[in-house]
């Protein structure tokens, strides 16, 4: 779901694979922020990209996040894709639309391929918003698109991380569930001990492993998603505002 935590484990995936000695990239199809970022050509993308470029240690390139799509209100948005605005669309509109930006997609993974040992990437959301998965272009969809390995986030903080997990993978077609590699249990507190249990139970539910329970962290990053508990908006910088306060 939204504010799992996908974009710090990202960004601390790559970092790893960076001190590993890997060359690393972020990828991440589509996100929806109102909070942007502009790039040294005076493109626009994720901010959530940018800080996992830097946890990588390279700079950060539109190819990360190829499609953004910024609210304009509750039943629109402004969509961008690699890094230019080409208008306006309510949700519907998109909703059709958005299967003819598969190969801006896809040439921007391939570019990043280019580069890098290995692409994390990130989804947006649950994989199991039933209701979208026909034209899903940024969870499932895009794992299947380059035959990605999965890891599956749950958030602990909230309460209900084992339904969370189990409901997701309940709702996955086979082929999807064929890719899910293993589950995170992300935001957790307090003894691990006590919650092995329900680790073995759910990895007998899920027929996955639990390959990590990451702690709960207080770090502050800048809001990117659409869903954030702290209600700041922020407006992008112009190109030629950017460059200036350079």
């Amino acid at each position: 779901m939204s504010n799992a935590g996908k974009s710090l484990i990202t960004a601390g995936l790559c970092r790893i694979f960076h001190q590993d000695g890997y060359r690393v990239a972020p990828f991440k199809s589509q996100n929806m922020a109102l909070n942007s970022y502009i790039t040294t050509e005076g493109l626009e993308m994720g901010r959530a990209q940018v800080m996992q470029a830097e946890a990588a240690g390279i700079e950060p390139q539109v190819c990360m996040n190829p499609i953004l799509l910024k609210p304009t209100n509750d039943i629109g948005s402004q969509v961008i894709v690699n890094g230019t605005v080409i208008g306006n669309m309510p949700a519907r509109e998109y909703f059709n639309y958005k299967k003819k930006l598969v190969p801006d997609i896809l040439k921007a993974f391939h570019k990043l391929e280019e580069q890098a040992d290995i692409i994390v990437i990130e989804g947006a959301g649950s994989p199991a918003e039933i209701n979208l998965k026909e034209n899903d272009i940024v969870n499932m969809g895009m794992a299947e698109m380059v035959n990605a390995p999965v890891l599956l986030a749950g958030d602990i903080d909230r309460g209900g991380v084992f339904a969370q997990l189990a409901g997701t993978m309940m709702l996955l077609e086979e082929e999807e569930k064929r890719l899910v590699k293993g589950l995170v249990i992300n935001k957790f507190r307090g003894d691990k001990s006590i919650l092995d249990p329900g680790i073995e139970m759910l990895e007998q539910l899920c027929s996955k492993p639990v390959v990590g329970v990451a702690p709960y962290m207080d770090i502050d990053v800048e809001d990117e998603d659409s869903l954030s508990e702290r209600c700041l908006l922020y407006t992008s910088p112009s190109p030629r505002d950017y460059a200036a306060s350079r």
